[in-house]
């Protein structure tokens, strides 16, 4: 999966506080997908989080990887040594960075032809979205295959 760049002033206000950006990170995850990943191990250096560990799906790396990219001051992440099983499938997942003017709806519509698909990418998506209607510019998310 290699490394995946970010926008780094853009995302959750994190870091701050008396803790480790790394810490604060690995909570972040551990609390949307600890269940999912074990061994987790993050660290942060000079704007680029290192994931490690392993998950139950590539969509939990995926996951993973956009909890960790979508958080003001990071610019990269690098999920190299962070593990999912072959997928059963073949899974086809694009990554999409939002736009200013964008709703859930507008990309349902670019992605899938249809504005009312919404829900597929916001279910894809929820641990890093919590509200549909609150997206923001730079926020990367991903848009899954339409199951046929």
């Amino acid at each position: 999966m290699g490394l995946f760049k970010f926008m780094k002033d853009v995302g959750s206000n994190l870091f701050g506080g008396d803790k480790k950006e790394a810490e604060e990170i690995k909570k972040l995850v551990n609390a949307e997908l600890g269940y999912n990943i074990t061994d987790l191990n993050v660290s942060y250096k000079d704007e680029i989080v290192t994931l490690e560990g392993d998950c139950d799906t590539l969509a939990t790396k995926e996951k993973a990887v956009l909890l960790a990219g979508n958080v003001k001051g990071v610019a990269s992440v690098n999920a190299d040594n962070l593990t999912a099983p072959p997928p059963v499938e073949k899974e086809e997942t694009d990554f999409y960075t939002i736009k200013s003017g964008d709703t859930l709806s507008k990309i349902a519509k670019t992605y899938y032809g249809n504005a009312m698909k919404y829900p597929v990418i916001f279910e894809a998506n929820r641990e890093v979205i919590k509200n549909a209607d609150l997206i923001y510019p730079g926020q990367v998310i991903r848009i899954p295959k339409l199951s046929d």
